[in-house]
């Protein structure tokens, strides 16, 4: 094999990436691996010119570097989207930058062999898309709804047994820890508006930790009944700000009071079913 290298852009943690870059360094080939949007521009530094062949330069990660015009073949499977590091306008304008920059030169490399392009991929990640591609093509397509309507969705469930998928399966964040939505059977009833004035309540126990948060490992839970003046308080805490549906995090003391250190709105979300 020729000393040309192979990017691969993926995640951090990603078991099947390392299986390709393993079976990669068996055969000798160079490979730079990069998460575009957590490595750049921190850990990353890219240095393109354009010339009549395409571009050319160098993309620098972690100290290991890949001339831009050598690169045989673009691995392009998971990485991780371009996120500001501040909540700020300015910061939001970096991440687009960052994104139409690398990104954009990463998608424009000469002679390369994507798997797959990621323009490609993008255009390919909506559902709807899909099976309208799908069902163009002959496949078959079970019946399908997509909606925001909870009345629509409950109907829907109502003439065959129904199954909700998100119309995105990756990951998001609670209190700082990944979760995710799988497929799930759901029935009519299960299907609503909003939480209205049912209030659910779960004791958690941390013990010896200031923030149970820094702690999954240790915590226990129990579900427990609202005190009746909390929840009073809370619909009116709602009601209050026009909120449909919050959850709350109190602090309890020994001596059995309540504190209130913060509340998190919600939005809603939307409903489809297959």
């Amino acid at each position: 094999m020729d000393g040309r290298p192979v990017l691969v852009s993926t995640e951090h943690e990603d078991p099947t990436a390392d299986l390709v870059i393993r079976e990669l360094n068996r055969r000798r080939v160079p490979v730079l691996r990069v998460d575009p949007g957590k490595d750049f521009p921190n850990s990353a530094v890219l240095t393109a010119s354009i010339t009549a062949a395409g571009w050319s330069g160098r993309f620098i990660v972690n100290g290991r570097a890949a001339d831009l015009s050598e690169v045989r073949a673009l691995y392009h499977r998971r990485p991780n989207a371009y996120h500001p590091d501040a909540a700020d306008d300015g910061a939001r304008f970096a991440a687009q930058e960052n994104r139409r920059g690398l990104g954009g030169v990463l998608g424009a490399l000469p002679g390369c062999l994507y798997l797959s392009h990621p323009q490609a991929i993008a255009r390919a990640e909506y559902k709807p898309a899909q099976l309208s591609a799908a069902a163009r093509l002959g496949l078959r397509v079970p019946k399908t709804l997509i909606t925001n309507s909870p009345s629509e969705a409950a109907g829907f469930a109502a003439e065959q047994p129904t199954v909700y998928k998100p119309l995105h399966a990756g990951s998001y964040g609670i209190d700082g820890e990944p979760a995710g939505i799988w497929a799930a059977s759901v029935t009519p009833g299960e299907i609503t508006d909003a939480v209205s004035d049912r209030v659910f309540c779960a004791l958690i126990t941390a013990p010896g930790v200031l923030d149970w948060r820094s702690e999954y490992r240790h915590l226990t839970y129990e579900t427990i009944e609202c005190p009746e003046s909390i929840r009073l308080a809370l619909l009116s805490f709602l009601a209050e700000f026009g909120l449909n549906f919050g959850a709350f995090d109190f602090a309890v003391t020994a001596r059995g009071r309540v504190v209130v250190p913060k509340m998190q709105p919600e939005r809603p979300m939307g409903l489809a079913g297959t």
